[in-house]
């Protein structure tokens, strides 16, 4: 739902975000929609040129288009380089603010140790530990947890039922979505061979998590604390849902990675990076700088040249699945028989 009551001329949307108005610049908008369910008063946008076949049918009143689309439509249209980020720009104008008066509710539980800014807001039955601070124009918001020596920056939102364990920091505008936890133990282990029964001895993660600003931090998903140096994730950093980013590990500024995405411990991923849904990258290697790391890929060895890369098989019928699947346990010996000289195999 758009704001209640926000309407904004498409000539004012022109100069504001700095786009080429054809058409009415008194046309009023009131929010968005797609092509196929804008009415004469939402913006839409075509972005993919599968829809272009759309524009005609299109009740949309204003659509942001690139300059080739710009005469497939009869109507006004916003001309942008990148219809998509116009559109996220635009957007944002409709998008129902959050009303979150400054003040500690009654319920919540702040330790005395804490600093509150004063125009900070902490949410029902929130908790702040000691030694921790929450900034100006930040929300923690219902059932947030909020440990022991961290920092909530400036402008930051922690929806709901956020865990911040210990040693956290976030930087200012920083969005945290419900049930994620920062600052968890690593997974830190040493097997104890002296004894005639080895067993696993558990090494303290005494580091933090530092997140930059403007980062994004999906649903669920759990970032661990560093071992002895901070996990961190640098500025403007997007994760999806349910991803595990593992202690030590070190996120380029402008990566994004999709759901369920897991990095072991003490990898370096680069700027500009964006990794596929349920990616696995194993531990202490290094990915350059403008990877793409398709889905489902597994990255067992680092990365040091820009380009996109892919691990696994194409999805296929379960019948020729399973005898493709029993030939790659025989690509050894064939490899074998193959590089074998003549004389070898007499």
């Amino acid at each position: 739902m758009p704001r209640q009551g926000v309407q904004v001329s498409a000539g004012e949307l022109a100069e504001r975000f700095g786009l080429v108005l054809r058409g009415d610049p008194a046309r009023l908008i009131g929010g968005v929609g797609t092509l196929a369910g804008a009415g004469p008063d939402a913006l839409s946008f075509l972005a993919n040129p599968k829809y272009r076949g759309q524009l005609a049918a299109t009740r949309a009143g204003l659509v942001v288009v690139r300059e080739r689309d710009a005469d497939a439509y009869a109507g006004d249209v916003l001309v942008a380089r990148d219809p998509y980020v116009a559109y996220a720009r635009i957007a944002s104008l409709f998008e129902p603010a959050p009303g979150q008066a400054p003040g500690i509710h009654p319920s919540a539980v702040v330790h005395a140790q804490a600093r509150i800014d004063p125009g900070a807001s902490i949410g029902p039955l929130a908790t702040v530990g000691a030694g921790s601070r929450i900034d100006a124009g930040a929300t923690v918001g219902p059932g947030c947890v909020i440990g022991e020596d961290c920092v909530v920056g400036a402008g930051s939102t922690l929806v709901a039922r956020v865990t911040l364990v210990r040693r956290v920091t976030l930087g200012q505008r920083v969005l945290v979505h419900p049930g994620a936890v920062l600052g968890a133990d690593g997974f830190g282990l040493a097997l104890d061979r002296s004894q005639d029964e080895p067993h696993w001895i558990k090494v303290p993660q005494l580091g933090g998590v530092r997140v930059g600003d403007d980062c994004e931090i999906g649903a669920n998903t759990t970032i661990d604390r560093g071992a002895l140096e901070d996990t961190v994730l640098e500025h403007d950093v997007r994760l999806d849902n349910q991803i595990q980013i593992a202690h030590n590990v070190h996120v380029g500024a402008h990566t994004a990675m999709a759901g369920c995405v897991a990095v072991a411990g003490s990898t370096r991923i680069g700027r500009y990076c964006m990794i596929g849904g349920a990616a696995g990258i194993a531990g202490h290697l290094e990915i350059c700088d403008r990877v793409v790391v398709t889905a489902m890929t597994l990255v067992t060895h680092s990365i040091r040249e820009p380009g996109e890369y892919s691990s696994g098989t194409p999805l296929m019928d379960s019948r020729s699945w399973r005898r493709n699947a029993v030939r790659f346990k025989q690509l050894d010996a064939l490899a074998r028989r193959v590089g074998a000289s003549p004389k070898d195999t007499e």
